[in-house]
């Protein structure tokens, strides 16, 4: 009897053993990428503007995917921004987008088509509302553009977005109190160039190339949006909540701030799915845009934001499933 205890002893320990390997097994199925193959086929991805941060981040993304999805065909499709951005990853357009908070609360609010359908995938980083004029220009706050020349972003882009909430908060009627003209970062830096726009607004991450280049060959400054425009945001409705006060860097665009701030307002930017886009792919999306940060930061510094501790704050779209299982995947 005495030795037949430790035999049996040890076959359960080794039961047990067994059966914590079969547990763990059953934890990294979980945890890790959904299967050992890479995922191929074709996808969309819809960016921005020419010379604007999203499409310079989607074109880097998609060499990044290709270095880890090399059967993964990525297509990129031009864009007005994030308004058309979240209509088409809803519509079944495009797969995957990058868009601002407030244009997908808004397009949710809207309760349109697929609104439903719509996730998370990260938090990137934030957009900053940059208003520029010429250095000799009489514009000393957003409430002087009126009867002015203004360009307000491209229809359906969130640049449109936002610069009407501004101008409303100013008590400026964008349809009626200026004159709107619909130029984008790619064409607007020209158009106050040649005089033919008094300002131009622009929301997009630190620093946008269309706006260095600008800097290099004019001169121009930014219109401070005071932190009291924010409370009369606010007040605009639910969408308007993802605005906050903040201060524009002065190593944004150093020859232009000449060392001072910025007061202005930023939203978040978040990379975005739909519910039926499948999680093993979505999974391996996410692991490429969080371990490629660095990589794509030495090109876009926006990229450089990107934050593993709050990449998961998708608000106000729910996590991707996809997603969730890589963020469990390396949780602490």
């Amino acid at each position: 009897m005495s030795m037949l205890l430790p035999r049996i002893g040890r076959r359960r320990a080794l039961q047990g053993a067994a059966a914590g390997f079969v547990a763990f097994g059953l934890l990294l199925w979980w945890l890790l990428p959904l299967g050992d193959e890479p995922p191929r086929g074709t996808i969309t991805f819809s960016t921005g503007t020419p010379r604007g941060v999203y499409q310079e981040y989607g074109e880097r993304l998609r060499a990044e995917f290709h270095k880890d999805m090399p059967d993964l065909k990525v297509k990129l499709l031009d864009s007005a921004g994030s308004q058309q951005n979240v209509r088409r990853v809803a519509n079944g357009q495009a797969d995957f987008t990058i868009a601002a908070a407030d244009a997908v609360e808004t397009y949710e609010l809207g309760d349109r088509r697929g609104a439903g359908r719509l996730r998370g995938v990260a938090r990137l980083y934030d957009d900053y509302v940059q208003l520029v004029v010429p250095r000799d220009s009489d514009i000393r706050s957003v409430s002087d553009l009126k009867h002015k020349r203004v360009a307000t972003g491209l229809p359906n882009s969130g640049v449109r977005l936002i610069a009407n909430r501004v101008l409303r908060a100013a008590g400026i009627d964008p349809a009626k109190d200026i004159t709107p003209v619909s130029e984008g970062i790619d064409t607007g830096p020209d158009r106050l160039r040649n005089g033919r726009i008094d300002a131009f607004f622009w929301s997009g991450g630190l620093p946008t190339n269309g706006l260095v280049e600008l800097a290099r060959t004019s001169e121009v400054r930014f219109v401070p949006i005071e932190e009291s425009l924010v409370a009369k945001l606010h007040g605009q409705g639910e969408a308007a909540h993802y605005y906050r006060a903040t201060d524009m860097p002065e190593s944004a665009y150093p020859s232009v701030q000449q060392g001072s701030t910025v007061a202005t307002i930023a939203v978040s930017n978040l990379l975005m799915t739909r519910k039926d886009v499948d999680p093993r792919l979505t999974e391996w999306v996410t692991r490429t845009v969080i371990k490629s940060r660095d990589r794509i930061g030495a090109d876009v510094h926006s990229a450089q934001l990107v934050d593993l501790r709050t990449a998961i704050y998708t608000d106000p779209l729910t996590l991707h499933e996809g997603a969730r299982r890589y963020y469990q995947s390396v949780k602490p």
